[in-house]
């Protein structure tokens, strides 16, 4: 009788093991994700990226207040597509890379809207300034991996970016337009 009690509690301890082991964090796919942005400049509308991000997500559809994700952007990878924008956009008066080389968004939750469309609420740290953004997204599953697409608004201004002559709205748009595709393992 003992030797059966220990061997359940052994098979129940790894199962549960197993069970933790499923809902770590997974290492974003780098390759099949971006980080995507929108503004406009001098109301004509400019598209950039970042080309070095990473992120871990933990991401259960039936059970999304669970959620644990983490997202972090290495600010000195801007790609705008224009060598002197790019520049531009290093320096102190915009993102300070020097200063702030990543940014951070970090989920505080998540929640389901209905038809495999979700809302992620979360702290996003840019130039050293912390805000609380609102991220909806969609998720979709096909070959074993886990699709999340969304897009979120954030005012530039409120992070300091662009300071001092680049704070004038009618040249840049204080709004920007963050897009993002974070694709994961399901298995």
């Amino acid at each position: 009788m003992k030797r059966f009690l220990l061997l359940l509690f052994a098979a129940s301890l790894a199962l549960e093991v197993g069970a933790q082991q499923l809902n770590l964090p997974k290492k974003i796919m780098r390759e099949r994700s971006y980080v995507r942005f929108v503004t406009k400049q001098m109301n004509v509308p400019v598209e950039g990226q970042f080309r070095s991000f990473d992120g871990k997500v933990s991401f259960d559809p039936v059970a999304p207040a669970a959620t644990i994700a983490e997202f972090t952007v290495d600010t000195g990878s801007i790609d705008l597509h224009n060598e002197e924008g790019e520049t531009e956009a290093k320096r102190k008066l915009w993102l300070d890379v020097p200063g702030f080389p990543t940014a951070k968004f970090v989920t505080k939750s998540v929640k389901a809207l209905g038809n495999n469309r979700f809302e992620a609420t979360g702290t996003l740290t840019l130039k050293g300034t912390s805000v609380d953004v609102v991220a909806p997204f969609t998720v979709t599953d096909a070959n074993l991996l886990r699709t999340v697409d969304g897009q979120f608004p954030l005012k530039r201004l409120r992070f300091k970016v662009g300071e001092a002559q680049w704070s004038d709205t009618d040249t840049v748009a204080d709004e920007v337009v963050v897009r993002f595709r974070f694709t994961v393992p399901i298995t």
